[in-house]
């Protein structure tokens, strides 16, 4: 290995509403070397979620905050350049936590070994990684779907809200996304086997939904908040349930929306419809992991599970992807390949 030199994205401010470049620093620094019990990685594709822009907020949540100037957090693939861990030889790729930098040392706790031979290594943290196992819990295990039921899912072609609908489609269910272009309805449809998909910028939403749920909405399984929830609201069928994953129409505000106020038609829906709504961290359900890895592969491998990546490449390129990606301008699962795949 002849680089020398590790660059790195740090957080340099704290947002106020939309991340700006200048929130976000580019540093240099020396190669790091593995000490005993420590391996040597270089990050091959970063992935970009939602949940970064709470991560670099300093309001109280279920993770602590970067910290000003620390490395910006994220999943990765990664392949092994040096090892001093039993069981990790260079050349190994495996999903690790290196945030948004091109090497990184790892004592090996947390890290997942990928085979090549399975998938594309891309999808460790994609639709075999975080965002597929977030989907695969929360649906199953919180949105308890039974054949016959309506799931609606809203950011249906993003890299959770896709592979919700189609594990709904596998439990015999009617699956109804929300996105947001044409061409991203065309794609819920026609390659992901949705019955339907509404446009949440429809000037009509309320009526597009209530059009493609005849019979109501058994789960609803939350991604975005604000209006399109509004227009989920009316239609919740008795005992409905709420799995709630993300409120990204929201990551960026700096006050409460205007009026009127919805809480109370929300309280009273939960008392006279049974609504559970239920928050959910995927972490918290890593005892779920064995059956997702155990079912997921064969799924993809069948075809009853298809996937679609936005990559984009350059660490350099992260910080306006992170923006876009916030502004639902990706198409798929948001990845910035970092350095060259050796497996491609």
């Amino acid at each position: 290995m002849t680089n020398t030199i590790n660059r790195q994205i740090v957080l340099a401010a704290r947002p106020v509403g939309a991340p700006k470049e200048s929130d976000f620093d580019m540093v240099e620094g020396a190669m790091p070397t593995p000490g005993d019990g420590e391996m040597l990685c270089r990050t091959l594709y970063l992935s970009l979620d939602p949940y970064m822009r709470g991560r670099i907020s300093d309001a109280k949540s279920y993770a602590a905050p970067v910290q000003i100037g620390s490395v910006m957090v994220g999943g990765t693939v990664s392949e092994v350049v040096e090892s001093n861990i039993g069981g990790f030889s260079p050349g190994d790729i495996a999903v690790t936590g290196n945030g948004w930098q091109e090497y990184a040392l790892s004592d090996g706790k947390g890290v997942r070994k990928l085979d090549p031979g399975i998938a594309p290594i891309s999808t460790g943290v994609g639709v075999l990684g975080m965002p597929g196992f977030t989907a695969y819990v929360g649906l199953l295990d919180h949105g308890r779907p039974k054949p016959g039921e309506t799931v609606v899912v809203s950011a249906a072609s993003g890299a959770v809200g896709a592979v919700v609908g189609q594990i709904a489609k596998l439990q015999g269910c009617r699956a109804v996304g929300i996105a947001g272009a044409p061409e991203k309805c065309a794609y819920v449809t026609e390659e992901l086997g949705f019955d339907a998909c509404v446009s949440h910028r429809d000037d009509n939403l309320a009526e597009a939904l209530a059009a493609a749920c005849p019979n109501g909405i058994d789960v609803y399984f939350e991604n975005v908040g604000g209006a399109v929830f509004e227009a989920v609201l009316p239609l919740l069928n008795p005992f409905s349930r709420i799995p709630v994953c993300g409120l990204i129409s929201q990551y960026n505000a700096t006050e409460l929306p205007p009026g009127p106020n919805m809480l109370p038609m929300l309280m009273r829906q939960v008392l006279t419809r049974k609504v559970a709504i239920r928050g959910f961290i995927q972490s918290d359900h890593l005892e779920r992991m064995p059956d997702f890895i155990n079912e997921m592969p064969g799924w993809i491998k069948d075809g009853r599970i298809k996937y679609r990546e936005d990559i984009v490449d350059g660490l350099e390129n992260a910080v306006p992807a992170f923006q876009g990606l916030l502004e639902g301008r990706n198409f798929g699962k948001l990845l910035v390949r970092v350095a060259p795949d050796p497996t491609a």
